[in-house]
Protein backbone atom coordinates (compact mmCIF):
# COMPACT_ATOMS: atom_id res chain seq x y z
CA UNK A 1 0.00 0.00 0.00
CA UNK A 2 1.35 3.55 -0.91
CA UNK A 3 2.57 5.50 2.08
CA UNK A 4 0.91 8.97 2.48
CA UNK A 5 4.51 10.22 3.12
CA UNK A 6 5.17 9.45 -0.66
CA UNK A 7 2.14 11.22 -1.93
CA UNK A 8 2.33 14.73 -2.87
CA UNK A 9 0.42 16.71 -0.53
CA UNK A 10 -2.00 18.54 -3.69
CA UNK A 11 -3.59 15.05 -4.35
CA UNK A 12 -3.73 14.37 -0.41
CA UNK A 13 -5.97 17.59 0.12
CA UNK A 14 -8.16 16.28 -2.65
CA UNK A 15 -8.36 13.49 -1.70
CA UNK A 16 -9.44 14.32 1.83
CA UNK A 17 -12.10 17.15 -0.17
CA UNK A 18 -13.48 14.26 -1.89
CA UNK A 19 -14.08 11.94 0.96
CA UNK A 20 -17.29 11.69 2.56
CA UNK A 21 -17.90 15.16 0.59
CA UNK A 22 -21.47 14.70 0.34
CA UNK A 23 -21.96 14.06 4.16
CA UNK A 24 -19.38 16.93 4.57
CA UNK A 25 -21.73 19.75 2.44
CA UNK A 26 -24.80 18.64 3.93
CA UNK A 27 -23.74 18.88 7.16
CA UNK A 28 -22.16 22.06 6.91
CA UNK A 29 -25.34 23.89 5.72
CA UNK A 30 -27.65 21.77 8.05
CA UNK A 31 -25.47 23.15 10.75
CA UNK A 32 -25.39 26.83 9.92
CA UNK A 33 -29.28 26.43 9.18
CA UNK A 34 -29.95 25.59 12.80
CA UNK A 35 -27.14 27.84 13.89
CA UNK A 36 -28.73 30.63 12.91
CA UNK A 37 -31.91 29.21 13.67
CA UNK A 38 -31.22 29.45 17.53
CA UNK A 39 -28.59 32.08 17.01
CA UNK A 40 -31.97 34.62 15.97
CA UNK A 41 -34.17 33.60 18.82
CA UNK A 42 -31.43 34.30 21.01
CA UNK A 43 -30.53 37.49 20.27
CA UNK A 44 -33.74 38.70 19.71
CA UNK A 45 -35.51 37.39 23.51
CA UNK A 46 -32.09 37.66 25.53
CA UNK A 47 -32.99 37.13 29.66
CA UNK A 48 -32.00 40.96 30.17
CA UNK A 49 -31.31 44.23 28.49
CA UNK A 50 -28.02 44.06 26.51
CA UNK A 51 -25.07 46.22 28.10
CA UNK A 52 -22.94 48.39 25.70
CA UNK A 53 -19.66 47.04 25.64
CA UNK A 54 -16.40 49.85 26.75
CA UNK A 55 -13.90 50.84 24.24
CA UNK A 56 -10.73 50.85 24.72
CA UNK A 57 -7.21 52.88 23.26
CA UNK A 58 -7.22 50.02 20.37
CA UNK A 59 -10.72 50.79 19.47
CA UNK A 60 -9.67 54.21 18.20
CA UNK A 61 -6.21 53.17 17.06
CA UNK A 62 -7.84 50.20 14.61
CA UNK A 63 -10.11 52.47 12.02
CA UNK A 64 -13.59 51.93 10.47
CA UNK A 65 -12.65 50.49 7.23
CA UNK A 66 -15.20 49.65 4.59
CA UNK A 67 -12.56 46.93 2.94
CA UNK A 68 -12.39 44.83 5.68
CA UNK A 69 -16.26 43.22 4.99
CA UNK A 70 -15.43 40.69 2.03
CA UNK A 71 -12.85 39.17 4.90
CA UNK A 72 -15.64 39.82 7.80
CA UNK A 73 -17.97 37.43 5.20
CA UNK A 74 -14.95 35.18 4.63
CA UNK A 75 -15.12 33.46 7.90
CA UNK A 76 -18.01 31.33 6.44
CA UNK A 77 -15.70 29.96 3.86
CA UNK A 78 -13.14 29.38 6.08
CA UNK A 79 -14.65 27.72 8.94
CA UNK A 80 -15.24 25.01 6.27
CA UNK A 81 -11.86 24.66 5.01
CA UNK A 82 -10.73 22.28 8.13
CA UNK A 83 -13.76 19.71 7.96
CA UNK A 84 -13.67 19.51 4.30
CA UNK A 85 -9.98 18.13 4.60
CA UNK A 86 -10.51 15.64 7.45
CA UNK A 87 -9.84 11.97 6.01
CA UNK A 88 -12.43 10.17 8.85
CA UNK A 89 -15.66 10.08 10.47
CA UNK A 90 -14.66 10.27 13.80
CA UNK A 91 -12.58 13.13 12.79
CA UNK A 92 -15.45 14.76 11.47
CA UNK A 93 -17.76 14.10 14.13
CA UNK A 94 -15.53 15.07 16.67
CA UNK A 95 -14.86 18.68 14.71
CA UNK A 96 -18.53 18.80 14.77
CA UNK A 97 -19.38 18.07 17.89
CA UNK A 98 -16.57 20.44 19.53
CA UNK A 99 -17.26 23.43 17.23
CA UNK A 100 -21.42 22.67 18.07
CA UNK A 101 -20.45 22.76 22.23
CA UNK A 102 -18.40 26.28 21.59
CA UNK A 103 -21.28 28.09 19.77
CA UNK A 104 -23.65 26.75 22.48
CA UNK A 105 -21.22 27.85 24.86
CA UNK A 106 -21.09 31.14 23.50
CA UNK A 107 -24.79 31.23 22.35
CA UNK A 108 -25.54 30.73 26.51
CA UNK A 109 -23.56 33.70 27.39
CA UNK A 110 -25.44 36.04 24.66
CA UNK A 111 -28.57 35.18 26.46
CA UNK A 112 -27.82 35.35 29.90
CA UNK A 113 -25.55 38.32 29.58
CA UNK A 114 -25.97 39.91 26.31
CA UNK A 115 -23.95 42.91 25.34
CA UNK A 116 -23.94 45.24 22.42
CA UNK A 117 -21.11 47.50 20.56
CA UNK A 118 -21.16 51.35 20.52
CA UNK A 119 -22.37 53.23 17.97
CA UNK A 120 -19.04 54.63 17.02
CA UNK A 121 -21.37 57.64 15.24
CA UNK A 122 -21.55 55.80 12.16
CA UNK A 123 -24.34 56.62 9.55
CA UNK A 124 -24.56 53.41 8.02
CA UNK A 125 -27.00 54.97 5.39
CA UNK A 126 -23.75 56.00 3.48
CA UNK A 127 -22.35 52.63 3.45
CA UNK A 128 -25.47 50.57 1.74
CA UNK A 129 -22.78 47.33 1.93
CA UNK A 130 -23.51 46.66 5.42
CA UNK A 131 -27.03 47.50 5.77
CA UNK A 132 -27.80 43.96 5.70
CA UNK A 133 -25.29 42.86 7.91
CA UNK A 134 -26.67 45.35 10.88
CA UNK A 135 -30.00 44.36 9.74
CA UNK A 136 -29.16 40.60 10.84
CA UNK A 137 -26.80 41.30 13.70
CA UNK A 138 -29.51 41.94 16.10
CA UNK A 139 -28.83 42.87 19.69
CA UNK A 140 -27.19 41.02 22.57
CA UNK A 141 -24.44 39.12 20.70
CA UNK A 142 -21.25 41.49 21.27
CA UNK A 143 -19.12 39.92 23.69
CA UNK A 144 -17.41 37.25 23.30
CA UNK A 145 -16.94 37.55 19.80
CA UNK A 146 -18.59 33.92 18.02
CA UNK A 147 -16.89 34.95 14.85
CA UNK A 148 -13.59 35.25 16.89
CA UNK A 149 -14.14 32.17 18.33
CA UNK A 150 -15.10 29.98 15.91
CA UNK A 151 -12.34 31.64 13.45
CA UNK A 152 -9.51 30.24 15.91
CA UNK A 153 -11.16 27.28 16.54
CA UNK A 154 -11.11 26.13 12.86
CA UNK A 155 -7.19 27.79 12.23
CA UNK A 156 -6.11 25.48 15.37
CA UNK A 157 -7.49 22.82 13.80
CA UNK A 158 -6.49 23.61 10.31
CA UNK A 159 -3.48 24.30 11.03
CA UNK A 160 -3.15 20.56 12.89
CA UNK A 161 -4.65 18.91 9.41
CA UNK A 162 -2.45 20.80 7.19
CA UNK A 163 0.92 19.35 9.24
CA UNK A 164 -0.55 15.88 8.83
CA UNK A 165 -0.69 16.05 5.28
CA UNK A 166 2.40 17.88 4.59
CA UNK A 167 1.34 21.24 2.98
CA UNK A 168 4.33 23.66 2.96
CA UNK A 169 4.72 26.18 5.42
CA UNK A 170 3.51 29.14 3.41
CA UNK A 171 0.20 27.78 3.31
CA UNK A 172 0.03 26.98 6.96
CA UNK A 173 1.36 30.76 7.24
CA UNK A 174 -1.43 31.86 4.36
CA UNK A 175 -3.84 30.07 6.67
CA UNK A 176 -2.61 31.74 9.98
CA UNK A 177 -2.97 35.31 8.04
CA UNK A 178 -6.65 34.65 7.12
CA UNK A 179 -6.87 33.75 10.47
CA UNK A 180 -5.86 36.91 11.38
CA UNK A 181 -7.38 39.27 8.62
CA UNK A 182 -11.08 37.61 10.04
CA UNK A 183 -9.89 39.15 13.40
CA UNK A 184 -9.06 42.13 12.29
CA UNK A 185 -11.99 43.07 10.52
CA UNK A 186 -14.62 42.06 13.09
CA UNK A 187 -13.07 45.63 14.95
CA UNK A 188 -12.71 47.46 11.25
CA UNK A 189 -16.41 46.56 10.61
CA UNK A 190 -17.37 47.65 13.79
CA UNK A 191 -19.22 44.17 14.56
CA UNK A 192 -17.31 44.36 17.44
CA UNK A 193 -14.78 45.98 20.20
CA UNK A 194 -11.51 44.58 20.88
CA UNK A 195 -12.76 43.31 24.10
CA UNK A 196 -14.75 41.22 22.45
CA UNK A 197 -12.28 40.07 20.57
CA UNK A 198 -10.46 39.11 23.51
CA UNK A 199 -13.05 36.84 24.67
CA UNK A 200 -13.45 35.00 21.73
CA UNK A 201 -9.76 34.44 21.18
CA UNK A 202 -10.01 32.63 24.84
CA UNK A 203 -13.47 30.60 23.90
CA UNK A 204 -11.54 29.91 20.55
CA UNK A 205 -7.95 28.78 22.25
CA UNK A 206 -9.94 26.51 24.96
CA UNK A 207 -12.46 24.72 22.66
CA UNK A 208 -9.72 24.05 20.32
CA UNK A 209 -7.28 22.80 23.03
CA UNK A 210 -9.56 20.33 24.28
CA UNK A 211 -11.00 19.12 21.23
CA UNK A 212 -7.43 18.12 19.71
CA UNK A 213 -6.68 16.96 23.32
CA UNK A 214 -4.91 13.21 22.93
CA UNK A 215 -7.21 13.22 19.50
CA UNK A 216 -5.85 11.68 16.93
CA UNK A 217 -6.98 14.13 13.68
CA UNK A 218 -7.28 12.44 10.29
Amino acid sequence: MESSLAIPWPRLIADRVAFLWPLKAMGTMGFMALFFWVYFGVSRHPAMPPRVMPVIWLDTWIEFSPAALPAYLSLWIYVSLAPALLGSLQSLMRFGLWIGGLCTFCLAIFWLFPTNTPSFGIDWADHPDFVFLKGLDTAGNACPSLHVATTVFAAIWLERVLGRLGAPRGLRWLSALQCSVIIWSTIATRQHVVLDVVGGLGVGIAFAALSLRRAQVV
